[in-house]
């Protein structure tokens, strides 16, 4: 059913959650201390980890270098669940039927932890049961389903296969995996850290993690202010790691941007969450705002930095929601940014052997809910128990033969290649610096170096070098979300040149506005 809408999209990026919910201020850290474990990232991973640890009377201190819960977790879709796209399949393939159940494991054990935390400490969090639904609405990918379906009777996930299910859209096969659920992860996440700081954590924000000073039974964690946290084990929570000596992160994970617009509808929301198989992705879930359903339609996945101006992927998710939902506002629009190992499963573990006592979870492949609370569950057993039943799966030193070696070569030739095309950038093809309007930015040469250039809504202008500080690609203006991003390993800034995430760690050059006159 096709609606035309006069509805306008939201100016500003906004995430729902945070809009919808108190998040504490903490202070920034301005000394040097000790603790039992230091962990760095405020998300889902870092404070999951800080409770469960924090219950067993382990001194944790958490820090993070914006203000806790801003980053990837606080502009999820936050759907709790097992079903991570056409999966399971893919893993009996590569890593065997025990890991592929493994995996499963793991994040069912995820989805239980969350409803157990949320009972035991009675958080209220707009949590509810739904089942998931992965479909088609193309022939070709019809007899991928089936085979996921395969994969899923193999491992023992309840599911079945459906031409019929409660949110009429387009689609020709779906599968359903039931008894998943959907929260709101902030409202959640806010009631563990006040728990966790109940059990003695200590919380610091805007508090840069730069380094680490290695040391086999008491490494350091090094701030930008020069202060050290001494630990007995860290942990690199931080989205990308901010720790990456001779892992190379980089070359083995690659970062994807993805689109949610929330809207109002004239309909009831009939229940479940979706999400289909093939490109370009389309997600739909619900949330309760006010007494009424808002609906979440997510998708438009794409590397960080490349192809067409980020506000088309907004507009795009516009059209679909138009032409099959009766929408009566959009009321919120944000985009979120999570990065995908080489062999689409989490790196999360010893960073290396050598270094036992500090970790690592990342590559969350836009699951991070599930994902997230698996690796709290896995280091806190590592850190307590010295072993974890998935250290193998996941460990971040892997590197599987099929399918990681194509997709190496093929992560790190596009990232050259777009090294190279920044590198070339005719800014001729840009819009003249003379011609801006408010809310606008370019691509410009100052003294023959490449520079962009932004203009806010007062007319005020900020200049920066487009020099990624990472290994110096060139990055490119995002209109969706005001930054600049780096097509080669994902890297972002604020129009100010301030990093917004990694793994970049200090800020673009700025350039003085009035080397423009």
């Amino acid at each position: 059913m096709k609606i035309l809408v006069e509805n306008h999209l939201p100016n500003h990026s906004q995430s729902f959650w945070r809009e919808t919910s108190t998040i504490p201020k903490y202070p920034s850290l301005d000394t040097s201390i000790q603790t039992g474990v230091g962990i760095v990232g405020g998300g889902i991973t870092g404070i999951t980890t800080a409770y469960l640890l924090s219950k067993k009377n382990i001194k944790v201190t958490l820090i993070d270098a914006n203000p806790i819960l801003k980053g990837t977790t606080g502009h999820t879709t936050a759907k709790i669940t097992a079903q991570h796209g056409l999966i399971y399949d893919e893993l009996i393939q590569h890593f065997g039927i025990e890991q592929a159940i493994l995996y499963y494991k793991a994040m069912d054990e995820a989805r239980q932890l969350i409803e157990n935390n949320i009972n035991n400490l009675q958080i209220d969090c707009d949590f509810c049961h739904e089942d998931a639904f992965l479909y088609t609405n193309l022939d070709s990918w019809q007899r991928d389903l089936e085979k996921e379906k395969d994969a899923y009777d193999h491992i023992g996930i309840e599911s079945e296969i459906t031409k019929d299910t409660p949110l009429k859209i387009p689609m020709k096969l779906a599968l359903q995996m039931k008894n998943q659920a959907l929260f709101h992860p902030l409202k959640y996440l806010s009631s563990l850290l006040e728990e966790s700081i109940r059990n003695g954590l200590t919380v610091y924000e805007n508090t840069v993690a730069v380094d680490i000073e290695s040391d086999r039974s008491n490494p350091s964690i090094i701030t930008k202010d020069g202060h050290r946290i001494k630990c007995d084990y860290i942990i690199a929570a931080s989205h990308f790691p901010f720790y990456d000596r001779d892992s190379f992160y980089f070359t083995r994970m690659y970062a994807e941007r993805a689109y949610v617009l929330a809207m109002q509808s004239k309909e009831k929301y009939p229940g479940g969450m979706y999400i289909n198989a093939e490109s370009p992705t389309r997600s739909v879930r619900t949330t309760t705002w006010k007494g009424r359903d808002l609906w979440l339609i997510s998708g438009e996945n794409h590397k960080t930095g490349q192809g067409k101006p980020m506000h088309e992927h907004f507009k795009a998710l516009q059209s679909f929601t138009n032409e099959n939902f009766a929408v009566a506002s959009y009321d919120f629009r944000w985009s979120a940014q999570d990065l995908t190992t080489l062999d689409k499963v989490p790196y999360i573990g010893c960073m290396k052997k050598s270094t036992p006592n500090i970790l690592v979870a990342t590559g969350y492949r836009k699951w991070g809910m599930t994902n997230g609370t698996a690796a709290a569950n896995m280091l806190t057993n590592i850190i307590v128990n010295k072993a974890s039943e998935y250290t193998k799966l996941f460990d971040p030193a892997r590197f599987k033969a099929d399918p990681t070696i194509k997709k190496f070569v093929k992560t790190n030739t596009d990232a050259a290649k777009h090294m190279v095309k920044g590198k070339l950038d005719n800014t001729n093809n840009h819009l003249d610096i003379n011609q801006l309007q408010a809310d606008q930015a370019t691509v410009t040469r100052i003294n023959g170096n490449r520079a962009g250039v932004y203009k806010d809504k007062k007319n005020q202008i900020y200049i920066v070098d487009t020099t990624c500080t990472h290994l110096k690609c060139e990055v490119e203006w995002n209109s969706g979300e005001r930054s600049w991003d780096c097509p080669c390993h994902g890297s972002r800034f604020s129009y100010t040149g301030e990093v917004l995430n990694g793994p970049a760690n200090k800020p673009l050059k700025h350039i003085d506005p009035n080397k423009l006159k």
